[in-house]
């Protein structure tokens, strides 16, 4: 028997370090959002003490039921203002560290779920 890997258009977490994500491949050093559906953008919030609704606003308008939110080196939970654009829209948001949140996101868009990643690197 022949065990290949499923293939999939998802972007995927790659790697993984203090400051850095590897996406696809690619070694990115800022906060960044991805998707299982390919979707890529910088994510312009250097700290979570920089977030505001409108980091949220944009990933509201992407086709997914669910973000995954990684806070950083350790979990800090947005105040829920914050994520009303995507309560409103019905997308569900996980919190927890962000190395914890590539590798659940990983999984979850393996699964082919319609997810995003929010890293705060």
């Amino acid at each position: 028997m022949k065990f290949l890997p499923d293939a999939t258009q998802a972007s995927s977490v790659t790697g993984y370090g203090p400051g850095w994500v590897a996406v696809n491949g690619e070694k990115i050093a800022s906060s960044v959002v991805i998707s299982a559906s390919g979707a890529r953008f910088a994510w312009d919030c250097a700290q979570f003490a920089d977030l505001h609704a409108s980091h949220f606003e944009r990933i509201a308008e992407m086709d997914i039921e669910l973000v995954i939110f990684g806070s950083g080196t350790c979990i800090q939970f947005p105040n829920p203002a914050l994520l009303k654009s995507l309560y409103n829209k019905r997308i569900g948001v996980e919190t927890m560290d962000t190395q914890a949140a590539c590798r659940t996101y990983n999984f979850l868009a393996g699964e082919g779920r319609k997810v995003a990643a929010a890293l705060l690197l």
